[in-house]
């Protein structure tokens, strides 16, 4: 049984990225938030890999080339918060949690839920904009190469 192309890259970005992270874990760069930024390379990647390979197939409709991108950056996104509140459940819940909000984004004392949720709503939003990113690197590659 052969992959959808949009599960298999989504799960090329999940594996990216979580790797990315734990080898930040390992070289002790977890604290530097900046770092955390490069994650969207990952997604570009898989994002930008199931464009080309419908191109390839020469499915050209925009829409449906759109929907593939937005769908492959959401299952890459959606596995990753998964992975997240699964790894931080095994590194000790809260207690783990309270290391990383302290160099990231929050304030306060946010839960291993509360934390994913609002990370999950800025994956999301980070799928869409590189979707459509892509789709406009995509639709300008194409028209240009049929002129």
């Amino acid at each position: 049984m052969k992959l959808p192309k949009e599960l298999y890259n989504g799960v090329i970005i999940f594996i990216g990225i979580g790797l990315y992270f734990i080898l930040m874990e390992i070289l002790g760069l977890a604290d530097l938030y900046y770092l955390r930024l490069f994650n969207v390379l990952f997604v570009f990647y898989g994002t930008n890999r199931t464009l080309k390979m419908n191109y390839e197939e020469g499915k050209t409709v925009f829409t449906s080339n759109a929907t593939s991108a937005l769908l492959t950056s959401l299952i890459g996104v959606f596995l990753s918060v998964i992975g997240l509140i699964t790894y931080s459940y095994i590194q000790g819940g809260d207690a783990y949690l309270q290391s990383l909000s302290k160099t990231f984004l929050f304030g306060g004392s946010p839960s291993i839920m509360t934390y994913s949720i609002s990370l999950l709503f800025e994956g999301i939003v980070s799928a869409v904009i590189i979707s459509f990113m892509l789709m406009l690197y995509w639709n300008n590659r194409l028209v240009s190469d049929n002129q």
